[in-house]
């Protein structure tokens, strides 16, 4: 009763005869509630006192810790049409077996034997190579040929000029015998004519000595005439020289064009060679290509796409697999504010969903349900969710994770910092303020050296 009325019953109603009365209405209850609160203030002031581990709390999933670990889709890089399943959705697949085959969808790819004929086409063109090289050996033997063939007429053209120079040095002597007897032949004639004329020789010994002058201006001019045609006898084995240098090399110059023409040909066979080579590498790894097979060990999570006869893209996600083996870990997203508390190495407490836990934040040693955790990678870009990356994998020194932990689910978790009162804590959070500046041991012997 609130006693609003002047009227107060206490006044006029004995409550005392009442056993109920007696046992509160009496002095001692004020004692007892005194002595709750100087004990409950007592206790409150020592646990002010009392450590408190300032944390820095982050929410996040399971993931793997090896990238290549991770679920992954299987993509096709050329772009087909499905045609018959092998796996079934939750199917276990080793690395290499065959998931799905599919056809072609290119109209340039559609003929059954591309292989064998683009195998033929290459085989024809290294026989085109083989010819051309055959050629090319015809070619050089026939320059070689030419150029034997002008060494020979070049020494027989030399020889005739070496010849035809002796010649010009005999009809020369013979030249100058010549102009001697003309010379010995002129003074006996004078002398016979001078005698006759003295009477002392007959008049036909003046008519034989002028016979012999005769004979031997005759012997003269003839040795001249003989002169002139050997000189124009060399003239002639020296234009034969340079004829036959000119023709020679005619030859010789037609035939190694031709033989660069049948080398250039043999170069573009092997060019083409190369080409349908790569073509034919090509077209076997395509064939390969339209088996889709596991990249590694792991489960079949979900088809993407589904039925036969439907067409995809190169790039297109076709499967998604789950890989059989790997290694957990949690990646979990802290503030830019908390970012700089965050090291490597750093212990984590982490709780997992679906596991019962029973958490003090600032008393990892008392919570229950929680799991150690080590930061072995901190992202240095933001996310798109304005928070920095953390990838925590396993302590080592704690106890091992839950067995049935699957890729995906969610987890808390607490990055555990310095030891600090809890009157400091409380005050810390109800002005807004950041965790002390934190760095583990390790840092700071470092920073000292």
């Amino acid at each position: 009763m609130l006693n609003i009325s002047p009227n107060k019953l206490n006044d006029k109603v004995d409550l005392s005869r009442f056993t109920a009365a007696q046992k509160v209405f009496h002095k001692r209850h004020y004692k007892h509630f005194n002595r709750f609160l100087l004990a409950f203030a007592t206790i409150g002031i020592i646990v002010l006192f009392l450590p408190w581990t300032q944390n820095i709390s982050g929410e996040g999933y399971l993931t793997t810790l090896n990238p290549d670990q991770r679920p992954q889709t299987i993509q096709s890089p050329i772009p087909g049409r499905i045609e018959k399943w092998y796996v079934r959705e939750g199917d276990y697949v080793e690395t290499g077996d065959t998931i799905l085959f599919m056809s072609e969808v290119k109209n340039e790819y559609f003929d059954p034997k591309l292989i064998e004929r683009t195998g033929q086409q290459i085989q024809a063109k290294n026989m085109a190579v083989s010819s051309y090289q055959e050629k090319m050996r015809a070619l050089q033997s026939q320059i070689e040929a030419l150029k034997r063939e002008r060494g020979l007429k070049l020494k027989q053209a030399r020889n005739k000029l070496m010849q035809a120079g002796l010649k010009v040095k005999s009809d020369s002597i013979d030249l100058e015998a010549a102009r001697t007897n003309i010379t010995i032949a002129e003074r006996q004639f004078s002398r016979t004519t001078q005698l006759q004329e003295e009477g002392l020789k007959a008049v036909t010994d003046v008519e034989g000595k002028r016979m012999k002058l005769q004979e031997a201006q005759a012997k003269l001019i003839s040795q001249e005439n003989k002169l002139l045609a050997s000189r124009n006898e060399v003239i002639n084995a020296e234009m034969e020289i340079g004829r036959v240098e000119a023709e020679y090399t005619d030859k010789i110059s037609k035939a190694q064009s031709e033989l660069y023409t049948a080398q250039s040909a043999q170069f573009d066979s092997q060019a083409q060679v190369t080409k349908l080579e790569n073509e034919y590498a090509n077209y076997e790894m395509r064939s390969q290509m339209y088996y889709i097979r596991a990249p590694q060990n792991g489960f079949i999570n979900k088809a993407l796409r589904v039925g036969i006869g439907e067409t995809f893209k190169e790039g297109d996600e076709l499967i998604n697999i789950m890989p059989s083996n790997y290694e957990m870990a949690v990646e979990t997203f802290v503030s830019p504010i908390d970012l700089p508390l965050i090291h490597l190495g750093e212990k984590v407490r982490i709780q997992f969903d679906g596991w019962p836990a029973i958490i003090f934040s600032g008393w990892p040693n008392v919570s229950y349900g929680t799991y150690g955790g080590e930061v072995v990678a901190i992202e240095t870009f933001i996310s798109p969710n304005g928070k920095y990356r953390i990838l925590v994998a396993a302590d080592p020194e704690d106890h091992e994770w839950p067995q049935d932990l699957r890729v995906g689910s969610g987890a808390n978790t607490l990055a555990l910092l310095e030891d600090v009162p809890i009157w400091f804590e409380l005050w810390r959070q109800l002005n807004g303020f950041p965790p002390n500046y934190y760095s583990p041991n390790q840092g700071v012997e470092t920073a000292k050296k």
